[in-house]
């Protein structure tokens, strides 16, 4: 007859650990590219659109748009 004794012991911990890190790994993956994603809308719509476009325009010269950039960054 075969004697398993406790069960997994330590083992079984070790799996559930694991589990749970991989779990939060792929939740806090899911909620970076979201926020990611929510960054990139917002600055296209916003402020950061309006100084390109007039960055293109010629408005303002390099030294004002990488000011911009930077305190928008």
């Amino acid at each position: 007859m075969c004697y398993w004794g406790e069960g997994l012991g330590p083992w079984a911990a070790v799996g559930w650990a694991a589990m749970l890190a991989l779990l939060a790994g792929v939740v806090l993956f899911g909620v970076w590219v979201l926020s990611r994603s929510a960054r990139h809308s917002r600055e296209e719509n916003g402020a950061w659109a309006i100084a390109r476009e007039r960055y293109a325009r010629g408005e303002i010269s390099r030294d004002e748009f990488e000011r911009i950039k930077k305190d928008l960054s």
